[in-house]
């Protein structure tokens, strides 16, 4: 099950769980919309490529929360 972190890993934008903008790995590495084209869909930590990630409906958030651990660790451009 996919952790669904809720934010990108490069500027720290919110990426909530029941939308859509979200590009992963997969490994999981997570960046939003503008940063996923600014490194030409390509992961900067293991190089595989970004996809868009898919949106988790409110119903099942519930059962399956959405990861809280943010990833960010401040400037990187």
């Amino acid at each position: 099950m996919l952790e669904m972190r809720p934010d990108c890993e490069r500027c720290g934008a919110d990426l909530p769980a029941a939308a859509p903008g979200a590009f992963i790995c997969s490994f999981e590495c997570t960046f939003c919309a503008g940063c996923a084209e600014e490194l030409d869909d390509r992961c900067p930590n293991c190089g595989g490529e970004l996809m868009d990630r898919p949106s988790r409906s409110a119903a099942l958030q519930e059962k399956f929360p959405a990861s809280s651990e943010r990833k960010f660790n401040g400037p990187s451009r």
